[in-house]
């Protein structure tokens, strides 16, 4: 058994971390691998392939400082600038023939020489980490005879092309001396803005928060659930291209005469499988529903180009006989976990209490308060700015939702709303004296989608749908006026009351007002708190490779017709090294479980840092003293012969 030894490696992480490991430069020492590529060893190896949208295949643009001399007159042409690196026809700050990423030069060669002016080549350089924090320096006089230095201090590089001249700046800074750089992993504090906003004193600090790994847990559960075909005969194994079928509902029925009261037809909802791209769908179903007419389509394929991070995307819509009986299926995007506002927010049958009618000589209950159930105004809020954005990208795209109903809006998370089932009325109730023009109709379906958008605030504000009945307008106007703001009622006040003109969605953006900022610095913040997740798990990824390649390595019964492969040369130290890790023991020989001395390991092991170690043989009688240098050093040569052997080399 490994036991403890009083080595240089200390158990304790914080410390490890903080140790100034001296001896190597952090940009230019081979050991390091907080630059190299050892860290990203995949065990697939796999080969990046250039990607000619990434950011370094576009040449950066030219100086925008004219931009501040732009008059206020002239601001009606800023819609025709666009961004230099999508070739657009007219930048501001350049002039015609000028070159995007160098400095003035001609679009061709005026017949001096026979070669035209070289193509833009690639000096978006992978940003050095020291380049964030150092200025740019010019190169002294004499070091370089072809770069000048320009009054600003920026290096100009000079080229000469079949004797044409060009002169363009250098964007990259020259590196600064005197600043050192951590030569192994560390993990940095939690960043002070996110720190500040922590709700939870006792959040972990090394993974994720519990909550959110719940979550994703519970979606991972949904997205991978599978029926028991036997119990469920019902549920064909496989419906056009998708397999794989999970009821996301209650299935209804087979003698069901009860419709739906949003489409007409009996729906049902399933979780499958495409088998095209092994990606999951939701498959809305129509029982008995026949397509007649396929003008429809067109509308379909208006519906799958929207893109919007509050709805649900449609993605295709298809007939069927694979359940029995001719079915219409819409295939939209999954969203594992999602509920709907129905059952989310009217699923207590108290909540009608105050609208429900009493009994002759009776009278009304006081008026429910936030605090006795209802919901906080800023909730309200952010979902009518989720809901009001959505209707604004459909009718921007001359569609209308038509399915603003609580029963038809997803809720994931806390308060991430997407307005589902989009599509699916205008093929229902695509009218067939309409086949030349179809969206004849749609400006009078975008008011209604106005009015169910009144609807669904006014219902969220009452937290009942009773309040919505027309014999309860005015107690739930009233119920409003005492519980909140004035911009929200008078929000709801327009959306339900006829203007006897045509309303817009933009309309009711003075009424959010300053809200949608609330709004957007919220969802800042919750980005914020997740990424600092990530952050946490990103060093974890890169300690499981590294586990992940010494497991290949150990205990190796045989390689290359060598059984004792595993037990020689450098395989022995790290052998030894996976006892230091793993198998160590106190001095009455319990097992000392210490995750911070791994971790602490790991790191210095995949840093390559000079400090020494005591490795002890099994049987404790060999004690080997070595560097994490020289672990890395056998570490890498070894898997690279595994890896060389797996492909067929050796």
């Amino acid at each position: 058994m490994q036991r403890m030894t009083n080595s240089s490696s200390s158990p304790s992480l914080l410390n490890d971390s903080a140790k100034p490991y001296a001896g190597h430069d952090a940009l230019t020492s081979p050991a390091s691998s907080l630059f190299n590529d050892f860290g990203a060893l995949n065990i697939s190896q796999r080969r990046k392939t250039p990607n000619p949208t990434a950011s370094e295949f576009i040449p950066k643009g030219g100086s925008t400082s004219t931009l501040s001399n732009v008059s206020q007159s002239s601001m009606s042409a800023f819609s025709q600038v666009s961004h230099p690196a999508l070739g657009s026809p007219a930048t501001a700050g350049l002039a015609p023939g000028m070159s995007l990423s160098a400095g003035s030069s001609p679009l061709h060669s005026p017949k001096i020489t026979p070669q035209t002016s070289p193509a833009p080549r690639r000096r978006s350089h992978t940003p050095n980490p020291a380049s964030y924090m150092v200025p740019c320096s010019a190169s002294t006089p004499g070091s370089n005879p072809g770069p000048q230095t320009s009054a600003s201090g920026q290096v100009i590089q000079k080229e000469t092309v079949g004797g044409t001249t060009y002169f363009y700046t250098d964007t990259t800074p020259a590196p600064v001396t005197g600043m050192v750089f951590p030569n192994y992993h560390i993990y940095p504090p939690t960043a002070p803005h996110v720190a500040y906003m922590q709700p939870k004193a006792n959040a972990p600090s090394f993974f994720m928060a519990d909550e959110l790994r719940q979550e994703l847990i519970n979606r991972h559960l949904i997205t991978m659930a599978q029926i028991d075909q036997a119990d469920m005969p019902a549920v064909p194994s496989e419906v056009d291209s998708y397999h794989s079928l999970f009821p996301l509902e209650p299935l209804p029925p087979p003698n069901r005469i009860q419709k739906s009261s949003n489409f007409g037809y009996i729906t049902s909802c399933y979780k499958a499988v495409n088998s095209k791209d092994d990606l999951p769908y939701c498959l809305r179903r129509i029982h008995g529903f026949r397509l007649v007419n396929t003008k429809c389509m067109v509308l379909v394929d208006m519906w799958k180009k929207i893109q919007h991070s509050n709805i649900v995307t449609l993605r295709e819509v298809f007939t069927t006989k694979a359940f029995a009986e001719p079915s219409l299926v819409f295939a939209y995007d999954f969203h594992a976990g999602g509920e709907t506002m129905m059952s989310r927010h009217f699923n207590d049958p108290n909540a009608d209490a105050y609208f429900t009618k009493r009994k002759w000589g009776q009278h009304d209950g006081p008026l429910p308060r936030q605090h006795a159930g209802l919901l906080p105004e800023s909730l309200i809020w952010a979902y009518i700015v989720q809901l009001s954005s959505a209707l604004r990208t459909i009718h921007t795209a001359g569609l209308a939702c038509r399915v603003m109903d609580p029963t038809k809006i997803l809720i994931t998370g806390k308060t991430r709303l997407r307005v589902n089932c989009v599509g699916v009325c205008d093929v229902l109730t695509f009218d067939n004296s309409q086949n030349n023009n179809p969206l004849a109709l749609m400006a009078q379906y975008q008011q209604a989608d106005l009015i169910s958008l009144g609807k669904v605030v006014l219902a969220l504000a009452c937290n009942s749908l009773a309040g919505i009945q027309r014999e309860s307008l005015q107690k739930a106007v009233e119920l409003v006026t005492i519980n909140y703001s004035s911009d929200l009622k008078n929000l709801i006040l327009y959306l339900l009351t006829d203007q006897n003109r045509m309303r817009s969605v933009n309309d009711i953006m003075p009424m959010i007002g300053a809200r949608f900022y609330t709004q957007l610095d919220a969802a800042q913040m919750r980005n914020d708190v997740i990424e600092e997740d990530l952050a946490k798990e990103l060093q974890n990824g890169r300690l499981f490779r590294l586990v992940a390649k010494l497991g290949t390595i150990t205990e190796r019964p045989e390689f290359q017709k060598d059984p004792t492969w595993s037990e020689t040369g450098d395989r022995y130290l790290l052998k030894l090294f996976r006892d230091h890790l793993f198998h160590q023991v106190t001095e009455a020989g319990a097992p000392w479980i210490d995750l911070s001395h791994i971790i602490s390991c790991l790191n210095k092991l995949d840093a390559g840092v000079p400090e020494k170690i005591s490795l002890i043989s099994r049987d404790e009688k060999s004690v080997l003293v070595v560097t994490y240098s020289d672990l890395k050093r056998c570490f890498e040569n070894t898997f690279q012969e595994l890896i060389a052997a797996a492909s067929g080399q050796l």
